[in-house]
């Protein structure tokens, strides 16, 4: 860092420059006669005089401060440099850039929820991004008492505050918790505002705020992915099928698959039913005399297989064996 002793010029300068580094002060005990200012891409440089901000310079370049910086200053536009003395200012050098930073919550977020009395378990991350905006704000807020100033810093700020406003955001708006990631924009454009509000306050804007994943309890993702599964399916048939399939190949046979099948069919049934007397009787019309049951004029003969498979329902025709199912008959 230029530091000269004696009479010797100083060179003000920022060359130990780091992408993380938002700040660094130069702090030296005076600035010498014949002393030059350098001013790097990306970097702003602002004087100050007694805890004051007397200039902003943001052009690249080497500038000598005696005859092109000090004539721009506040209140040192008459400053002469004297045969033994300098003149004693800081020079504050601002990382101009845009910083991209990654954030995750501190802990899981716990989404209000009916059926669960503790709330569903849920974490998050994503990116965000920031620069410096109000540079008087960053001097009195943060420059006042430190050298330089990190991302790191940023980052943690940022984060103590995540896991409230993620919170406020998905319940307060009503946000489906199990669909978080199709209302991610809405979501992180008031989370964007919100930060930027608390973070203006130590001259730092919020440029961007992305959420990239969310994440549920284990065994949460397996329901979710198993009812996505089934819902692709679709039709009620083409899911027995493949249930059917399924169970066949996991070597656990068709018995009970069978079973639970005819109890969704017999569901069906009753329902056809229910349907086809709401339609015979809707409408004001009076239902016409159904024909009596006829009575049953003889038992089956010994030996006769039924009429329809005990097991699944299906008409048997007189067969040995159910076609649907396989149920022995006889």
């Amino acid at each position: 860092m230029g530091l000269f002793g004696g009479q010797l010029a100083n060179v003000v300068e920022w060359e130990e420059y780091r992408d993380d580094v938002i700040f660094y002060k130069w702090n030296n005990a005076e600035i010498k006669k014949g002393s030059k200012l350098i001013i790097r891409p990306g970097q702003d440089a602002v004087f100050m005089f007694n805890g004051k901000t007397e200039g902003v310079f943001k052009e690249e370049g080497s500038y000598d401060i005696e005859s092109q910086i000090i004539p721009f200053l506040s209140t040192l536009k008459g400053f002469k440099f004297g045969f033994n003395s300098g003149m004693r200012a800081e020079v504050l050098f601002i990382n101009t850039k845009e910083f991209v930073m990654k954030w995750g919550t501190k802990s899981a977020i716990n989404l209000p929820h009916p059926a669960l009395p503790g709330g569903m378990p849920i974490r998050a991350n994503g990116n965000f991004q920031f620069k410096v905006a109000d540079y008087d704000a960053l001097i009195d807020k943060v420059a006042g008492v430190k050298k330089q100033f990190t991302t790191a810093e940023v980052r943690d700020r940022v984060i103590s505050m995540l896991d409230q406003l993620l919170l406020r955001w998905i319940v307060r708006e009503g946000k489906d918790m199990f669909n978080i990631q199709a209302n991610a924009v809405e979501i992180s454009q008031g989370i964007q505002k919100e930060l930027d509000m608390e973070m203006i306050k130590i001259g730092l804007t919020i440029t961007g705020f992305q959420i990239n994943s969310v994440s549920y309890p284990e065994e949460v993702q397996k329901m979710v992915t198993k009812v996505a599964g089934q819902s692709m399916i679709g039709d009620i048939g083409k899911y027995q099928q493949v249930a059917m399939a399924d169970a066949i190949a996991n070597g656990s046979g068709g018995g009970s698959m069978a079973g639970d099948m005819a109890s969704m069919q017999v569901g069906m049934m009753m329902g056809q039913q229910m349907v086809n007397q709401m339609t015979q009787n809707g409408g004001g019309q009076t239902p016409q005399a159904q024909p009596a049951p006829q009575a049953q004029t003889a038992a089956p003969a010994a030996g006769d297989g039924p009429k329809f498979c005990p097991n699944c329902g299906t008409k048997t025709d007189g067969a040995n064996f159910c076609s649907n199912c396989g149920q022995k008959l006889k």
